[in-house]
């Protein structure tokens, strides 16, 4: 009995921290899928096509896949089209700077940059919503217009801090504040759980510097230190991905709050008929 009385919580923590992971492991299938097309590419015959180009096939493919499948709605797909534009503002700006590069020729390039690397930030929104979906996340007293105002000035300054002084800590700081209190409820194994807001961008920011190191080793893309031999990415990018994830979540929060007006909207009476209840959550800001 003593034993059990020690095993029992013990086994529901580790089911708890399985699930927890595979659930994630769903909601990066895109991500997955893109990174490991990407690494086949790389060890195709010669082809008449450039492997840049036959990229953004298979993510078009991909993405038509994941929305026929039902596994992304929508609003889901059309906040993973804007993160794949505003991704490519990044790249284009990025590479004329010379932060990396794309060296491989394709017809579907443009200053530089082929159009497949939006799809790098199309991946990770789709972990988000797929994410939200997933883990059936709520907001407790988020506060919108701030941290939209705050991703948004962190998304310049990725920019800016190339002529102008770099305010990233600055931004982390003001990120922090505007977050403070902010926390994510999300189940796993009908468990409810709270983490906080600002804790997640870390734990997400680590995750997908890891990611960035298996993409660069497949051939996504260069750094310069990169373009005589493979070599690890810089440590700093993980402070950098634990900002930059705050736009893509905005992003996330603003379709999944206009869809919960939406299903609202769907139930309000109509002249002459009954008025449905409608179950509240409850929280502030949850979207």
């Amino acid at each position: 009995m003593f034993t059990n009385s020690i095993n029992g919580p013990l086994a529901v923590s580790v089911r708890q921290l399985r699930d927890f992971a595979w659930i994630h492991i769903r909601a990066c299938s895109f991500a997955i899928a893109l990174l490991s097309g990407v690494a086949a590419s790389t060890v195709l015959p010669h082809l008449p096509v450039a492997r840049y180009d036959l990229l953004v096939a298979y993510g078009a493919l991909l993405t038509l896949l994941f929305w026929l499948r039902g596994w992304e709605n929508g609003r889901d797909i059309a906040v993973i089209a804007v993160c794949h534009v505003i991704g490519l503002a990044f790249e284009l700006v990025k590479v004329s700077l010379g932060s990396w590069s794309y060296p491989e020729p394709a017809v579907l390039k443009f200053a530089g940059v082929p159009l497949y690397g939006g799809l790098l930030y199309a991946a990770v929104g789709s972990y988000v919503c797929r994410a939200w979906h997933l883990f059936d996340l709520e907001l407790v007293r988020y506060r919108p217009r701030a941290t939209a105002v705050v991703a948004a000035a962190i998304y310049v300054n990725f920019f800016s801090h190339h002529w102008l002084p770099d305010v990233r800590w600055l931004l982390a700081g003001l990120l922090l504040a505007v977050t403070a209190g902010t926390s994510v409820r999300y189940t796993v194994r009908h468990v409810r759980h709270r983490m906080p807001l600002a804790f997640s961008f870390v734990l997400i920011g680590f995750f997908l510097w890891v990611a960035e190191n298996l993409a660069t080793y497949v051939g996504a893309w260069r750094y310069p230190y990169q373009l005589d031999g493979w070599q690890p990415v810089a440590a700093d990018k993980f402070g950098a991905w634990a900002l930059l994830i705050s736009i893509t979540f905005v992003l996330a929060a603003v379709g999944r709050s206009h869809r919960r007006e939406d299903s609202i909207s769907d139930t309000r009476p109509r002249p002459g008929a009954r008025s449905p209840s409608v179950p509240g959550n409850g929280e502030p800001g949850l979207p």
